[in-house]
């Protein structure tokens, strides 16, 4: 099933999809929209007609070892919501699609084929007056059966701490200019946390809106370039992109792996809550 073209990157055109795409296609049966959101009350108060909805913290975590959903409950997920490996999954949520680019993350993960996220996320289709549905949908359950991990788009502590030492690959924070410099430890409102503020050592901080436009879309390839070309992260190294939890970098590696085309990018999810907690790990400060 094709999607518009785009005015980014060649792959983006099998990796985004427009508010119209959907409105046209959300009710095919072979395409399953899902909503993830930051406030998990959003979906609630309207979603998109036969969209179903997934809560980041508790559906798409392993609550017991800080760690993203394993292979058998991912399993489990996916054929209560209807999903095959076959199935055209197209993601979107609030906040430009923070957790909607968590969960394609963890979807690539676990090697599920095409999954897409919705341009300008939750934002844009209200936005546009776009019909909103309040019931939750019920499917059939289907067979899902996930691949083995895919390890080499996630990040660990041991190679984020080789990258600093040995300068094996360049570290993207994600995060805002005042939790770069540890003014705060955390966006507003928000509880994870950790005992340290700053960053980590020889980081670059791009803060994940950089890379949308007023709309939630998100910017031309140019534009991209741009951004993270001047701060010297231009492709020719491994990238290693990091916030908090994992939502908000998430956002990055799909943009520099997806949107970017970038060779090398990997998710470092344990993020600050991890290093910022973390004895002996060396922190950087202006």
């Amino acid at each position: 099933m094709s999607a518009p073209t785009s005015s980014l990157a060649t792959t983006a055109s099998t990796v985004l999809v427009s508010t119209e795409w959907v409105a046209k296609h959300h009710e095919d049966s072979s395409v399953r929209i899902v909503e993830v959101d930051v406030d998990k009350k959003a979906y609630q108060e309207g979603h998109v007609p036969n969209a179903a909805g997934w809560a980041w913290d508790t559906q798409l975590c392993d609550t017991v070892r800080r760690d993203i959903i394993p292979k058998d409950k991912f399993e489990q997920l996916m054929a209560e919501t209807g999903i095959t490996n076959a199935t055209t999954i197209i993601l979107y949520g609030d906040n430009n699609n923070w957790f909607a680019a968590w969960a394609f993350w963890q979807l690539k993960v676990y090697g599920h084929t095409d999954v897409r996220l919705m341009n300008g996320g939750r934002k844009k289709w209200i936005a546009e007056g776009r019909d909103l549905s309040m019931e939750a949908p019920q499917f059939s359950k289907t067979s899902y059966k996930a691949k083995e991990p895919d390890r080499s788009i996630r990040a660990f502590l041991t190679e984020v701490m080789k990258a600093t030492a040995e300068n094996a690959a360049q570290l993207v924070d994600v995060r805002s200019p005042q939790e770069f410099s540890g003014e705060i430890l955390a966006p507003p409102g928000l509880p994870e946390t950790c005992q340290r503020g700053g960053h980590i050592p020889g980081a670059k901080n791009i803060p994940w809106g950089k890379a949308c436009n007023e709309d939630g879309t998100f910017k031309s390839a140019q534009e991209l370039r741009t951004l993270y070309g001047s701060a010297g992260i231009q492709g020719e190294m491994p990238v290693i992109a990091y916030c908090r939890i994992g939502e908000r970098s998430s956002h990055t590696w799909f943009v520099l792996k997806y949107l970017l085309n970038y060779p090398n990018v990997k998710n470092y999810d344990g993020s600050w809550t991890e290093w910022g907690n973390l004895v002996g790990a060396a922190v950087e400060k202006p």
